[in-house]
Parts: structure tokens; sequence; C-alpha cells
């Protein structure tokens, strides 16, 4: 019995949480390099405190699953998006660049019902990809091959052809970030998406800054 927990325990994605037995949880996804310790001390958990909201969070590093993968995906929705869909009235999803673009990426593959998404920054893919996709004519005009739909990134694009999803979007980003230019094609996609910029970088000054925004939009 032993061996089996540690084996689990082993799996099992570092998180930190705050829960005050509020009705709604963001499930808020991290960007490469970055640690749910990060978005502890960048503010984030201390935004939701100040503003005395009803919502509980959950910081989830699926990083050495891999970004973009499967193995992250089944483990976002098996062990943490399920069960918190029995527990709570709403339940959100959100990300940070990478992270962004794993909770785009865990609609574009159909893995489950969330009730919100909260993307900061999320990285549109590499310019491989996005290079590839307006060299085409852009995303309407873009036929994938099969060799490109192997692979995640061209996933995501092939669902922003016709993105569906139940309840609100925010998507923000800094106006001078280096990755802009695809989330601005992401957001052109997105329509019914708050879609807000500030100014700043890919960086945890414009994040911070996105983070309020989002909360004090009060979903």
């Amino acid at each position: 019995g032993a061996d089996l927990s540690d084996a689990q325990a082993m799996t099992r994605p570092a998180a930190i949480e705050r829960r005050c037995g509020a009705p709604h949880l963001m499930v808020i996804l991290p960007g490469a390099l970055m640690t749910p310790q990060h978005m502890v001390d960048a503010g984030l958990f201390d935004a939701v405190q100040q503003r005395t909201m009803a919502l509980d969070l959950l910081a989830l590093d699926l990083h050495a699953l891999g970004a973009c993968n499967r193995a992250a995906l089944d483990t976002l929705e098996a062990e943490v998006l399920a069960p918190a869909r029995a527990q709570y009235q709403q339940v959100w999803l959100g990300g940070i660049s990478r992270g962004g673009q794993l909770a785009l990426a865990y609609l574009a593959e159909q893995m489950g019902q969330v009730d919100g998404l909260c993307l900061l920054a999320p990285y549109p893919g590499s310019r491989l990809t996005t290079n590839a996709i307006l060299r085409a004519g852009g995303v309407d005009a873009w036929q994938p091959s099969a060799e490109q739909l192997q692979d995640p990134e061209f996933r995501v694009w092939q669902w922003l052809k016709r993105p569906s999803m139940e309840g609100p979007l925010f998507l923000g980003y800094g106006e001078q970030d280096r990755f802009a230019p695809g989330m601005r094609l992401l957001a052109d996609r997105l329509v019914e998406a708050h879609t807000y910029t500030l100014p700043g970088g890919h960086d945890w000054p414009a994040w911070q800054g996105l983070w309020a925004r989002f909360l004090d939009l009060d979903f």
C-alpha cells in the first residue's frame, strides 16, 4: 500500500492552493521556468485576498509532464478539473504564457468543460507555427497538413478556426510583449473574449496588472 501511494505522490503535480470554502475555483497554470511559488511571490494570491473575493485558487505545475502534451492534459482533467467540477459551482482555468497555451490546448483537445478562461499573455506558439499559418494567408485560409496536426501547437490553431467554449474568456497581454503579434492573432480569433492590453513586456509587471484587471472585472 505504501509503495503505491509513494508512486502516486511522485506523479502528482506540484501545487499551491488557497481555499476559503468559496463556491468558485480558479486553476491557474504557470509559464515556462515558472513555479506556483513564483505566482505567490508575485502577489497573485494576495490580490484575490485583498479584494475579499469568494474565489479559491490553485496554482498547478504540470511542467514535468511536458508542454502542451496529452499527459499534462490528462492529468489536469482527471486529477484536478473533473474532481473540482463535482465540488464547485464554477471552475475556471487560467494560465500565463505557456500555461495559457496549455489552457487553450485543453479546449482544443476537448478534454472537458470549464466555466471560464483567463489567459495572461498566452504563448501563441513558435514563429515556425505562426509563420506557416500567415504564409498560407491566415487562419481561415490555412489548411493544416496531416503532419502539422501531429503537433499540439497546430491543433490549437485548427481549433481557433472555429473556437467554441461556454462562459467568459479574458485575454490580456503587454503591448511590448515579444509575442504580441501572435497574441493579436489569437485575439482576432477569440472574438467573444474580453481582450485587454497595457504597456509592458512578457514579464511580471505586465502580468500583475492584467491579473488585477481580470479580478476587477469580477466575472
